[in-house]
């Protein structure tokens, strides 16, 4: 049953961007994230009271917490530029970069943490990158350029430096703390901070112009990430760790699948050789933890 939850916290995680995108074709993408990210928000306290944890956040030092916003700030940053990509760009182009956070992780975390690099890790990190960089490389079929030109990864990028600050920062300030309660603590700060955006952007508007159909999907999209989380949390009850994380970080291969699918994005050679670059290295990295 668990190896079920393990495959289900993979494809809930894949499928959320390819909703996403279905959600934002004409919705601003601050507008959007903001929307999706209250459903995020219920799923994830929803988690915190499936495991119990709610009863600890009286025991979180003023210290932990100031981590915790910050990480949160991390995160919310790194969701409004993900989805703002996403707007712009491919997925197949997007989600690469996006995912090669963990590069940009294991990298700071050398620099500023003094965490050592075995040569295992060094090795799955060059795959990684080099699988990034075959997959966002130039291919013929690409549609992105016409629209978004070179914008969607500019906006990648940051999402995924934000998202390694975020690791970053918890890796620093962040101790004693329920990782269900912690991720609940950030989600409400990215919420705060994405209505702030809609709202300092004079966008509010615009959320009354939502049509039911993206607005349908941002939810779902929203829903699919706490579903993945449920799944995730379930398979660790009762699997061995580091196989489900294995199985839950095949999510990009979802993604991929349901892009050409529901978009008819194609992988050229190169990417898919990309692809496999990446799945192996994250793979690697996923049994060397």
């Amino acid at each position: 049953m668990w190896m079920l939850s393990a495959v289900g916290s993979a494809f809930f995680a894949g499928v959320t961007s390819i909703l996403a995108k279905c959600g934002i074709r004409e919705t601003d993408s601050h507008v959007a994230t903001a929307i999706r990210t209250v459903v995020v928000v219920i799923f994830s306290w929803l988690m915190v009271f499936v495991v119990g944890s709610q009863g600890e956040i009286r025991q979180i030092s003023g210290h932990t917490m100031l981590f915790l916003v910050l990480s949160g700030l991390a995160t919310g940053a790194s969701w409004l530029c993900y989805y703002r990509a996403l707007q712009l760009g491919d997925i197949n182009k997007v989600t690469p970069v996006d995912k090669s956070s963990t590069v940009i992780t294991i990298l700071l975390s050398f620099l500023v943490l003094g965490e050592g690099i075995s040569w295992g890790k060094a090795g799955a990190t060059v795959l990684v990158a080099a699988g990034t960089f075959l997959m966002i490389g130039k291919n013929k079929q690409d549609k992105s350029r016409a629209s978004g030109g070179k914008g969607w990864l500019f906006y990648a990028a940051l999402s995924a430096v934000f998202a390694s600050l975020t690791a970053i920062l918890g890796k620093i300030g962040i101790s004693g703390v329920e990782s269900n309660l912690g991720t609940a603590i950030r989600t409400v700060v990215v919420l705060i901070m994405a209505w702030g955006m809609v709202l300092v952007t004079g966008k509010a508007g615009q959320v009354k112009r939502v049509s039911r159909r993206e607005l349908v999907f941002l939810c779902v999209s929203g829903a699919a990430t706490g579903i993945s989380w449920l799944c995730y949390y379930r398979a660790l009850k009762d699997g061995a760790a580091s196989v489900v994380v294995s199985i839950d970080k095949l999510s990009i291969l979802v993604t991929i699948a349901f892009s050409r699918l529901v978009f008819g994005e194609k992988l050229s050679p190169a990417a898919r050789a990309g692809l496999v670059c990446m799945v192996a290295g994250t793979l690697l990295l996923a049994f060397l933890a």
